[in-house]
């Protein structure tokens, strides 16, 4: 039997859109958000053919998987921590799209105001450097401690040696950050990256006590690859997704202020 015309056009249109890449493009990311988002961008760009691989709880750093060539791409880190694995790593990378912004929190099971933290508060923070660093800028932030350090909070990395003025005497303590929101009833308060509090079943937007400002804020989530593959075709097109309209808007209405696209921090 003879197909109609319309069928053959349809099916030919089909088979170009599942075909215009020779190879699927492999990108690594967090399950919340960015793997969401990833899953958003396949639905709406088929032709991309996105391969997700989702990474969870820790152990297997998506950098390393970027250095050896098992993915093409990673999407979960923010520039600052990018310099510091490069650094670890001896590798290059290359960033090709900022896409969203997780405000850093500070969250508690024990009080509900940052003003209610006892003297001698115990605060769960990441033990990673750069994310050590971003905690103790919002507890300055926030009037809770204060440091020596001045000027760009992404180029400046403090540590505890940092703090000069502890008023209520609080207890840093270094946390590896998947394990931060598990301490949320061993501590008085925690700050949790937007990622994993968002992975813990907290709304950053109600649940935090305090939050990092989105405007201008340094820290927004990377698409990052290997500086050989910046041009590619593919990669160049998942860039072009990632920060287009129709995904900012995605991120607002899954999100409701918890992430937030870049184009929106620049003009909060």
């Amino acid at each position: 039997m003879i197909k109609p015309a319309h069928f053959i056009l349809a099916g030919l249109s089909l088979f170009v859109a599942q075909s215009v890449y020779a190879a699927p493009l492999r990108v690594a990311a967090d399950p919340v958000p960015h793997s969401e988002i990833l899953a958003y961008v396949k639905k709406i760009d088929p032709k991309l053919d996105l391969k997700i691989i989702e990474m969870s709880g820790g152990g297997i750093n998506p950098n390393e998987l970027l250095a050896s060539g098992e993915v093409d791409a990673n999407y979960f880190q923010h520039l600052p921590y990018l310099k510091e694995q490069e650094k670890e790593l001896g590798k290059t990378f290359v960033s090709v799209a900022a896409v969203h912004i997780e405000p850093l929190g500070i969250y508690s099971h024990k009080v509900k105001s940052l003003a209610d933290l006892p003297v001698g508060a115990s605060i769960a923070v990441p033990d990673n450097a750069t994310n050590l660093s971003r905690s103790l800028w919002l507890l300055q932030d926030k009037g809770l401690i204060r440091l020596k350090a001045t000027g760009d909070t992404t180029s400046t990395l403090v540590t505890q040696a940092d703090i000069i003025d502890n008023p209520k005497k609080i207890k840093i303590i270094p946390v590896d950050s998947p394990q931060i929101p598990r301490s949320l009833d061993d501590v008085d308060a925690a700050i949790i990256n937007g990622n994993y509090a968002l992975e813990a079943g907290l709304t950053p937007a109600k649940d935090a006590l305090g939050l990092e400002s989105a405007k201008n804020n340094p820290y927004a989530n990377l698409l990052v690859t290997r500086p050989e593959l910046k041009n590619d075709p593919r990669i160049q097109e998942l860039a072009k997704d990632l920060t287009s309209p129709q995904v900012a808007e995605f991120i607002r209405t899954q999100y409701k202020g918890s992430v937030i696209p870049v184009a929106d921090a620049q003009h909060d």
